[in-house]
């Protein structure tokens, strides 16, 4: 079709240093990591944290600790939540390739449920509320969900659904046939990384009551990601579930809902 958007092949390796390929992906995370860094030292500056003083005061190296587990979190939660979410019968059957990491396969939910563990080891060897860790660190997440759906989109995958030939930003990507797709990468970039951001970091930047900006990342994330599965082609080898919803959406309803229950206990 004369005029469509087709997705630029970019070559996966950013750089190649003799046998050491670094590839996009791997510099995407580098960024989202070095973004939390920079905006969990700025959150420092925010109420509560910044009229903590003695026992419970925040600092670098609180920072530095919880962004070691976090990395942590995020790895093996994300691929242990992939082997369990998406394929659990075949890495049922192939045990050893749950540790394949360079064949690909991440979960966001599964790298959250990873993130919250760390937080509550974080908590407990500071004797600090997990609530507060929660509250001090979801602002500081949604910049790098954006850099992972950037890397996605360089990657040419998780494309969208088939969408109008008429629509200007349609996109073909290859290896998904010749007709064009919603670029889901890019809408899920805009939602569930900068607009959720935005929304985030200005609500927390007042004082609020212990729970409320991490039921906001619960809610605002689980609704973003519900809207954008609709526009996001389901894994081929899972289809469209019961109720017309895809895993994603399905993983995305505990989240709304725990976001509603978290909100409420946090205003009573």
């Amino acid at each position: 079709m004369p005029g469509m958007l087709i997705h630029p092949q970019i070559d996966p390796v950013a750089l190649q240093l003799g046998p050491l390929a670094i590839h996009w992906y791997g510099i995407t995370y580098l960024v989202a990591f070095g973004m939390f860094w920079w905006l969990a030292m700025q959150r420092l500056r925010h109420e509560p944290f910044a009229s903590l003083r003695g026992v419970g005061a925040w600092g670098r190296q609180d920072v530095e600790d919880i962004l070691f587990m976090g990395v942590l979190g995020v790895v093996f939660g994300g691929r242990i939540g992939y082997c369990l979410f998406y394929k659990p019968l075949y890495y049922l059957s192939h045990p050893l390739e749950v540790f394949a990491l360079w064949q690909g396969g991440m979960s966001f939910h599964g790298g959250m449920l990873g993130v919250i563990v760390a937080m509550i080891w974080f908590a407990r060897s500071l004797a600090q509320p997990w609530l507060q860790v929660a509250d001090f660190v979801a602002p500081c997440v949604p910049t790098g969900l954006a850099a992972g759906r950037i890397g996605n989109f360089i990657n040419g995958e998780l494309w969208g659904r088939l969408s109008s030939p008429d629509l200007p930003w349609g996109m073909v990507f290859r290896g998904a046939g010749n007709l064009p797709r919603h670029p889901s990468q890019i809408y899920q970039f805009l939602l569930e990384g900068l607009l959720l951001f935005v929304l985030l970091w200005l609500y927390a930047r007042r004082a609020r009551k212990q729970g409320e900006v991490a039921a906001l990342f619960l809610l605002g994330y689980g609704v973003m990601r519900f809207v954008a599965e609709f526009f996001r082609e389901p894994d081929a080898h899972l289809g469209i579930l019961s109720l017309g919803l895809s895993m994603g959406q399905w993983l995305s309803v505990p989240m709304i809902l725990g976001g509603l229950g978290l909100w409420r206990w946090a205003r009573r």
